[in-house]
């Protein structure tokens, strides 16, 4: 049976992994090394779609209001603060988006806006999936029974289809193959 909240932390451990390709991209483009548009590009597809779309989608629209139908409040709580995460994020990846195509035709105020939305994009998320890991999943894993878990693990793979369409998933999961291969490997 599957467990929310592994699916979760799983789906955490891929985002890190990117989140370390765009700490390395940042370094090489900071010193000057060029770095391929399609690695930019990649990146922002990665976190709109798999770490925004998908994963907290995941979140916001089943385990958020699974957990405070059980009484968890959404202000002044763990969820609250995740919302408030979650949209941090999501200015930070508009930021990145926005430079990225600067970067590629040569801006080198681009190149510095990219570093710095990207180092608080990662900054942010590795401490928000700290929190999530061990605070609000394990939160969740005590009040949540296990079939509720697993109706929940059900309604994530309904909302991997709905958000991001079929082979979706597996596409992202191949480029980031070869983005870690070709800045961590």
């Amino acid at each position: 049976m599957a467990v929310a909240t592994s699916v979760l932390r799983h789906e955490h451990e891929a985002i890190l992994r990117m989140l370390d390709v765009a700490d390395e991209v940042s370094r090489r483009v900071e010193r000057g090394v060029p770095v391929a548009p399609e690695a930019f590009s990649g990146l922002v597809e990665f976190f709109r779609l798999f770490a925004d779309k998908c994963h907290h989608g995941k979140e916001e629209d089943l385990l958020f209001p699974a957990l405070e139908g059980k009484g968890l409040p959404r202000q002044g709580g763990p969820v609250g603060v995740m919302l408030i995460e979650h949209d941090q994020g999501r200015a930070y990846m508009k930021e990145m988006a926005a430079v990225a195509e600067a970067i590629v035709k040569g801006n080198a105020d681009a190149v510095r806006r990219w570093v710095a939305a990207a180092r608080g994009y990662s900054d942010l998320l590795r401490a928000h999936i700290q929190k999530e890991n061990n605070i609000l999943f394990v939160m969740a894993e005590r009040i949540l029974s296990d079939d509720e878990q697993a109706e929940l693990a059900r309604g994530f793979e309904r909302i991997e289809i709905d958000k991001m369409g079929a082979g979706t998933h597996e596409r992202l999961h191949a480029m980031m193959d070869k983005l870690v291969a070709e800045f961590l490997g």
